[in-house]
């Protein structure tokens, strides 16, 4: 995510959606690329991982994750974001997509990351991916598939660990992290609530949950350095809570899509430029 490139793209989307009466009306994502790679639903811009069809999940610059901490972050936030999924999902009941979704992140950013993992020295951990999503085809139980969450969790967090270092602050760090993890979630709620369909609905609500699960690990450190950043994350994610109730898509999505691209351009104007 090129934070610069992101602010100019939502604003984009906001006032366009605005000058036409049509905000919340377009399944065009709010900003999930860079401007030279120009993703639209069912694509994949240059070097982004994925199967298609799924407009919030590129944007992730794997060539600069290296040495760029938010991108480096946001691609470990998309793989935390479908292991969340994933394990809300088979929570409620919802096998076939459980599975799917512990799958998702190995083809989609863990492949591409790889050379980036190796550079840094952080163990492969694809296959605690695969291997949850086996499980849960396999009959395991509840317990079982929450003890794999959190054995991918600690993987991420040992990962997380490995970050590059560019001089960002970890809590600017961080709230790139956030603001990626939200921009995700508001462009997949506009795809689901276009399509009706629960697939981009239960991808908008792992991103909305990793992006509250980091945000509030770095809640007061985003508050100390920079306020008005702090308070427009907040009201954001507090938005995507009316948004996402729970991993079950309700029978109508009715959230105020116009408040949320606003909420988007919101943030991404108060993210310091990279």
């Amino acid at each position: 995510m090129k934070v610069e490139l992101k602010v100019w793209a939502g604003l984009g989307l906001a006032t366009a959606l605005a000058g036409a009466g049509l905000a919340g009306c377009s399944d065009e994502p709010v900003a999930t690329s860079d401007a030279s790679q120009s993703s639209q639903p069912g694509e994949m811009g240059p070097g982004e991982g994925g199967e298609g069809g799924e407009s919030g999940e590129g944007g992730v610059d794997f060539a600069s994750a290296s040495t760029d901490p938010v991108e480096y972050g946001s691609a470990l936030a998309v793989a935390e974001a479908h292991a969340i999924a994933a394990r809300d999902a088979f929570a409620i009941g919802r096998t076939d997509e459980a599975a799917e979704m512990f799958a998702h992140p190995v083809s989609e950013v863990l492949l591409n990351m790889d050379p980036v993992f190796s550079e840094l020295g952080v163990d492969d951990f694809k296959p605690l991916f695969s291997d949850a999503s086996a499980a849960v085809l396999n009959g395991e139980s509840e317990a079982q598939i929450n003890e794999r969450f959190n054995a991918i969790v600690s993987a991420l967090r040992a990962a997380a660990g490995k970050a590059p270092d560019d001089g960002t602050s970890d809590a600017m760090v961080e709230a790139g992290v956030v603001a990626d993890q939200i921009d995700r979630a508001i462009s997949m709620y506009r795809q689901a609530a276009s399509d009706g369909i629960y697939p981009p609905y239960l991808d908008g609500y792992g991103f909305y949950k990793a992006a509250e699960v980091i945000f509030a690990a770095s809640d007061s450190e985003i508050k100390q350095a920079d306020a008005d950043l702090h308070a427009r994350l907040t009201a954001a994610l507090a938005l995507l809570a009316k948004a996402y109730p729970g991993a079950e898509m309700p029978p109508k999505l009715d959230a105020d899509q116009s408040a949320l691209t606003a909420s988007g351009s919101a943030f991404l104007l108060a993210l310091p430029a990279r």
